[in-house]
């Protein structure tokens, strides 16, 4: 909850969803414990407010945002989850993209791309409806009997705390529809060409709105001990990335802000112009903040695997027990000594769209230790983020000359230092770490109907920063990022999709 006048965070809670990884490369969450987690936060958060004498009838509205491209399919009569959720960085799909491959003229990934401004790969929402239509019999049963919805987290979300099965309102905004591969970016429409392509009925899609109006208002009950929070508008939805850039304030063209989530996610606005990448960036919609105001694009280069790998470091070999520990080995280490880690856990997306590649951890000695591998590991997001900040400096002909960065990696200072010192450029990152949520709170606060928060940037309050400078000599970043390029080439061309018939991979 942030106060619209002072953009300052005044209470929070979070909850950490499940990831569910029913087989090799399938990722999965519950979209019912994904709704609870949000009953959850809205009543831990109200508690807090009353504890600090905050009247929660002050909350005048309410921002969605979401992690982009997983998808959902619910029956709109029982309200309930058709399947799970398949998770943005879910790789099952790699057949079905290889499929519809083969029916695009010299199997181009990049037929769509001025359509979408996206290539053919298994990140995006379309090949994830097409996988269960194809493969879930009570998700082709409903379409057939006209129960289905589709959506991505913010539809789910906005349809449950509207009515659900009671009148909720199944719909959209621009930014998340732009990750679907079903949008025109363009026309700002759902493009029939493409839902003939995927062979996708387009009466399960979710109407499409800007980021900043009223979708409809809060029926679920949140009760407190002074009240219910219901009636509230819902009037902000951003997909996470977008809702980053807004809460950075990077509302001029060239401004640029980098996301260390579970993935990373590098955007830089180019105002009213879609520009398309020569170098493996994706075209993309960064906002449209009301219903009568423009939209603007943005580059981004997306990597799969950020704060993902700490957790992978934590949860699957066990060498932490808190994320917060990689921090500390790091430090201990100093230095990775010659080991390189490359997180390739779903294949390489920007620049490479590589979806053979696989994890690799090599240059290896009798030496290495686990603090070498914790090492490797931040430096790894770090040389990832390099990657994509030098598509992106080609791309816009603009060198960036400071980095702005937010999400709850930026807490980790070793980090930080490491990856000013991989760019040659500055560091900067706003005390309040949370700019996601602050982006879907002026989406929100912004609304026509709600207007309690001015998005000129005259009367945006300047945030304060914590800057980190280089401190190693060119060279040595240039010499680490040669060897880390060098592991990137040896992690592809790893996994073919021709599994044996044991259901192994080869």
């Amino acid at each position: 909850v942030f106060n619209a006048k002072t953009a300052e965070l005044l209470s929070h809670h979070q909850v950490e969803i499940q990831q569910k990884f029913p087989k090799e490369g399938w990722v999965e969450q519950d979209p019912k414990e994904i709704l609870k987690s949000v009953h959850e936060c809205v009543e831990r958060t109200c508690e807090k407010l009353q504890q600090l004498n905050i009247d929660i009838t002050n909350i005048k509205a309410i921002g969605v945002s979401n992690q982009r491209e997983t998808t959902v399919v619910w029956d709109k009569m029982t309200g309930e989850p058709l399947y799970n959720a398949i998770v943005w960085l879910d790789l099952r799909t790699q057949s079905t993209v290889e499929r519809l491959l083969k029916r695009i003229p010299g199997k181009n990934k990049s037929f769509f791309k001025f359509r979408t401004g996206l290539p053919l790969s298994t990140y995006f929402s379309a090949v994830k409806l097409r996988w269960l239509l194809d493969n879930v019999e009570e998700i082709r049963q409903a379409v057939d009997d006209g129960r289905a919805m589709f959506g991505t987290i913010d539809s789910w979300l906005i349809w449950s705390l509207t009515g659900g099965k009671n009148g909720g309102v199944h719909c959209t905004d621009v930014t998340n529809a732009s990750r679907t591969m079903l949008f025109n970016i363009h026309s700002l429409e759902w493009d029939p060409e493409l839902c003939q392509f995927f062979d996708i009925p387009m009466e399960i899609l979710p109407k499409v709105r800007s980021s900043s109006e009223i979708y409809g208002l809060m029926v679920c009950f949140f009760v407190c001990k002074s009240g219910a929070l219901t009636g509230v508008p819902i009037s902000g939805c951003l997909g996470d990335q977008s809702a980053a850039l807004v809460g950075q304030m990077c509302f001029q063209d060239g401004q640029a802000k980098n996301t260390y989530g579970t993935g990373c996610f590098l955007l830089c606005n180019t105002g009213q112009k879609s520009v398309f990448s020569e170098h493996g960036l994706l075209t993309t919609i960064a906002y449209k903040l009301g219903r009568d105001k423009p939209v603007c694009y943005a580059l981004e280069g997306s990597v799969a695997i950020a704060g993902a790998v700490v957790r992978w470091l934590r949860d699957n070999l066990g060498i932490v027990r808190t994320s917060q520990e990689v921090e500390k080995l790091a430090a201990e280490a100093g230095t990775s000594y010659g080991c390189y880690f490359v997180p390739a856990f779903s294949g390489l997306y920007a620049p490479y769209w590589e979806p053979s590649a696989r994890g690799i951890i090599c240059g290896l000695t009798q030496f290495t230790n686990k603090n070498h591998i914790a090492f490797a590991a931040l430096e790894a997001v770090c040389f990832q983020t390099r990657e994509i900040l030098d598509a992106m400096n080609k791309d816009c002909g603009i060198p960036l000359s400071q980095l702005q960065v937010d999400g709850g990696m930026t807490n980790n200072k070793v980090l930080m230092q490491l990856q000013s010192d991989i760019l040659c450029i500055p560091v900067v990152k706003p005390s309040m770490p949370e700019t996601t949520a602050l982006g879907a709170a002026m989406a929100a606060g912004a609304a026509e109907g709600v207007g309690i928060w001015s998005l000129n940037p005259g009367d945006l309050t300047a945030v304060t920063c914590e800057r980190f400078e280089p401190q190693i000599n060119p060279e040595e970043s240039e010499y680490r990022y040669a060897r880390w390029k060098k592991a990137v080439m040896k992690s592809m061309g790893w996994e073919t999709s021709e599994a044996p018939s044991n259901g192994k991979p080869m």
